[in-house]
C-alpha cells in the first residue's frame, strides 16, 4: 500500500513537472513572438544580406529577441504573481485553475532570474562581440574565425570582470570567510555579481523614473489631442497653407539644388508640413476627443503620481517604526494565503497599474537623459548595435522593477528566487536613502514641469530671460507660424 501511495506520488509529481514546463514555455513563446515582431520592425532593412554578415545579423537577431522576451517576462513576472495571488485567494478549490500553483509561481522567478543572468552576461556580450568580429589576422575568413575570436574575447571579459568583482568585495568587506567564499563560482560569486549589477538598475531607475514621471505629461499631450482654447484653427491652418506655398515658390525660384539656403528652406518646409499634418488632426478630432479625453487622461497621470508618492512617504514612515517593512528578511503567509493589500482585489489591481506605470515612466525617463539620447530605435532605421545597447538596457531596467517596486513599498509581495537575496536589501540605510531620493527627486521634477511657465514669465519681467536660465522650452513656442510667413522659435 505504502508502495503504491509512493508510486502515485512520484506520477502526480511528474505530470506537475510537466505541466507547468509547458505552461513556461507557451508563456515564453508568446513573448518571444512579439518581441521578434517588435525588434524587426525597427530593425535596419539594409542589414539584410545574403553573405557571411546575413548569418552574423540572423544569430544577433534572435538572440536580442530571446533578450528582449526575458525582460518582458521580468516586467510581468510581479504583476503575474500578484493577480495569481489574489485569484488563489478568490478561487482556492476551483479545478480550473489548478495549474495555478506556488510552485509555478516560484519556478517562473527561478526562470526569469537565470534567464537574465544568461542574457546579461554571456548572450548579449557574445551578440555584440560576435557582430563586431572579424576573425584574428593569419586565419582563415569565415564564421569558425569570427566565433574563435568572439569566445576569447568573452573568456577576457569575463576574468575582468570576475577580478573587478573580487577585488570590489575584499575592499569592501574584509572578512576572510566572504572572500574565500568568492572562489564559489555558481553559489556566491554570480548571485554577488547579479546583486551589484541590480543594484546598478536600481540606480538607473532612481535616475530614469523620477525624469520619466515629470516627462510622462509632455509625451501624452504630443499622443493626445488638446483642446482647443481660445484658438481659432482655421486661421492657422489658412496661415500654414501660405506659408508653405510661399516656401515651395522659392524652392522653385533657386536654380543651384546644393546652395545652403536651398537646404534651410527644404527642412523650413518639412518642419510646416509637420505643423499642417497636426491641425489638421487637431481639426478632424470630435470634441469630446478634444475636451474629454485630454484633460481626463493628464488628471489620470497625475493621480496615479500623486499615489506612488504617497506610497513611498508611508513606506518610509514604516520603514522606521517597523523591521518587517524592510524587502529582504520577512517573510509573508506563502501565495495564495492572505491577501497583500488591505483593499483586496482593488487594491492587488491598483499595485499592477502602478507597477506598469513606473516601468513605463522609467523607460520615457531613460530616453530623455542626453547620455541615452541616441538610443532611441528609428523605424527601418536602426543598426543591430544599436538594438543590442537597447536590449541590454531594457533587461537591466526590467531585472531591477520588481526590486524597486518592493524596495519603495508599491507592493508588499515577497521577493521570490535570487531577486530576495540580493545582499544590499538587507541594509536599512541603504533602503531608507532610496525611499527619501526617490521621494525627493521626484517632487523637485514634478514641481520645476509644473512651474516652467510661471518660472519663464517671472524671467522675463525681471529682463533675465536673454540669460537663457530656464532651458525648457514650452511647447507653443517651438513651432508657431506668425502671420509674416515666417516660424516662431525660442
Amino acid at each position: 500500500m505504502e508502495a503504491q501511495d509512493e508510486v502515485s506520488a512520484r506520477e502526480q509529481h511528474f505530470h506537475s513537472q510537466v505541466r507547468e514546463s509547458t505552461i513556461c514555455f507557451l508563456l515564453f513563446a508568446i513573448l518571444y513572438i512579439v518581441s521578434y515582431f517588435i525588434i524587426t520592425r525597427y530593425k535596419r532593412k539594409s542589414d539584410e544580406q545574403e553573405d557571411e554578415d546575413a548569418i552574423v545579423n540572423r544569430i544577433s537577431l534572435f538572440l536580442c529577441t530571446f533578450t528582449l522576451a526575458v525582460s518582458a517576462g521580468a516586467v510581468l513576472l510581479l504583476p503575474f504573481s500578484i493577480i495569481s495571488n489574489e485569484i488563489l485567494l478568490s478561487f482556492p478549490h476551483n479545478y480550473y485553475i489548478q495549474w495555478l500553483n506556488g510552485s509555478l509561481i516560484h519556478g517562473l522567478w527561478n526562470l526569469a532570474s537565470l534567464f537574465s543572468n544568461l542574457c546579461l552576461f554571456v548572450l548579449m556580450p557574445f551578440a555584440f562581440f560576435f557582430l563586431e568580429s572579424e576573425g584574428f589576422a593569419g586565419l582563415k575568413k569565415g564564421l569558425r574565425a569570427r566565433i574563435l575570436e568572439t569566445l576569447v574575447m568573452l573568456l577576457l571579459l569575463a576574468l575582468l570582470v570576475l577580478g573587478m568583482v573580487w577585488v570590489a568585495s575584499a575592499l569592501l568587506d574584509k572578512d576572510a570567510a566572504s572572500r574565500e567564499s568568492l572562489y564559489d563560482l555558481w553559489e556566491f560569486y554570480l548571485p554577488y555579481l547579479y546583486s551589484c549589477v541590480s543594484l546598478m538598475g536600481c540606480l538607473l531607475l532612481l535616475l530614469c523614473t523620477p525624469v520619466g514621471l515629470s516627462r510622462m505629461f509632455a509625451v501624452m499631450g504630443q499622443l493626445l489631442v488638446k483642446p482647443a482654447i481660445l484658438e481659432d484653427l482655421d486661421e492657422q491652418m489658412y496661415i500654414v497653407a501660405l506659408e508653405e506655398e510661399a516656401l515651395q515658390r522659392r524652392l522653385a525660384g533657386l536654380s543651384s539644388p546644393v546652395d545652403y539656403s536651398v537646404v534651410e528652406l527644404e527642412q523650413e518646409l518639412e518642419n510646416v508640413k509637420i505643423f499642417k499634418k497636426k491641425l489638421e488632426r487637431r481639426k478632424k478630432a470630435s470634441a469630446w476627443e478634444r475636451n474629454l479625453v485630454y484633460p481626463a487622461v493628464m488628471v489620470l497621470l497625475l493621480i496615479e503620481t500623486s499615489i506612488s508618492v504617497l506610497l513611498v512617504a508611508c513606506n518610509i514612515l514604516c520603514l522606521l517604526v517597523d523591521e518587517t517593512a524592510m524587502p529582504k528578511g520577512t517573510r509573508g503567509p506563502g501565495i495564495g494565503n492572505a491577501s497583500l493589500s488591505a483593499f483586496g482585489f482593488v487594491g492587488a489591481a491598483l499595485e499592477i497599474i502602478l507597477i506598469f506605470y513606473l516601468m513605463v515612466s522609467s523607460v520615457v525617463g531613460f530616453y530623455s537623459l542626453r547620455f541615452f539620447g541616441d538610443f532611441i530605435p528609428k523605424k527601418d532605421d536602426t543598426t543591430m548595435t544599436k538594438i543590442i545597447g537597447n536590449c541590454v538596457s531594457l533587461l537591466v531596467l526590467s531585472s531591477a522593477l520588481p526590486v524597486m517596486s518592493r524596495t519603495l513599498g508599491i507592493t508588499r509581495f515577497d521577493l521570490l528566487g535570487d531577486f530576495g537575496r540580493f545582499n544590499w536589501l538587507g541594509n536599512f540605510y541603504i533602503v531608507l536613502s532610496y525611499n527619501l531620493l526617490f521621494a525627493v527627486v521626484t517632487t523637485l521634477c514634478l514641481v520645476r514641469k509644473f512651474t516652467s511657465a510661471v518660472r519663464e514669465e517671472l524671467l522675463k519681467a525681471l529682463g533675465l530671460h536673454k540669460l537663457h536660465l530656464s532651458r525648457a522650452p514650452r511647447e507653443s513656442d517651438t513651432a508657431k507660424p506668425s502671420a509674416n510667413g515666417h516660424q516662431k522659435a525660442l
